[in-house]
């Protein structure tokens, strides 16, 4: 039988409590959760309202404060402006879809050398350090051609959703608005002017 997801209280003291090891716990011991792939959840001990995302981000604001963070001022700026936005659904979706497919990567990478020489060795860090030296160039050409094709399906959606908008409104006369063009009739005959008889 599964066991039940883990339940962690937060308390108006702001401190966490585990009620499966019955004792209290940081955000550093629910980085560790994450880490251990753990299904939890925070709720609110008063309300019971769900904090599991809150939490979660303070964890990636202490990670960001630290010496090294993943995200630059720009691409948190371009995160913010998605918003509010008509496509900030999609733009969730988008990051989640990436990000599996870099985990999956990573992953069958990473299979081999843990086989050889065990899960978080020195020796297989040392060679999965070379190996991503070795293999940047081939990484980025990879990720590069999947962003590119990623971008050229969202710019054929683009175009398809205008291409209906357009169909859609073509029987009003907007000012500034052309109707697109009907595809001429299959067997009408060009007459000299270069109009179709039907």
């Amino acid at each position: 039988m599964a066991e039940a997801v883990r339940l962690v209280k937060k308390y108006p003291n702001r401190r966490l409590y585990d009620t499966r090891t019955s004792a209290y716990i940081t955000l550093a011991d629910v980085k560790e959760l994450v880490l251990k792939h753990e299904e939890f959840q925070v709720v609110d001990a008063k309300s019971g309202e769900d904090l599991t995302r809150s939490i979660l981000l303070q964890i990636i604001l202490d990670e960001e404060s630290g010496g090294q963070p993943m995200f630059s001022s720009d691409v948190l700026s371009q995160l913010i402006r998605f918003y509010g936005n008509a496509m900030q659904g999609m733009m969730g979706s988008y990051l989640q879809r990436n990000i599996e497919l870099f985990n999956e990567l990573q992953k069958r990478m990473q299979d081999p050398s843990q086989a050889l020489y065990g899960g978080n060795s020195k020796a297989s860090q040392d060679l999965w350090n070379q190996f991503m030296n070795f293999q940047a160039p081939a990484m980025q050409s990879l990720i590069t051609a999947y962003v590119e094709q990623s971008r050229n399906m969202f710019l054929q959606m683009q175009q398809q959703l205008q291409n209906q908008t357009r169909n859609m409104f073509s029987g009003f006369g907007f000012p500034g608005f052309t109707p697109p063009q009907a595809a001429p009739k299959e067997g009408a005959k060009e007459e000299p002017g270069g109009e179709k008889k039907g």
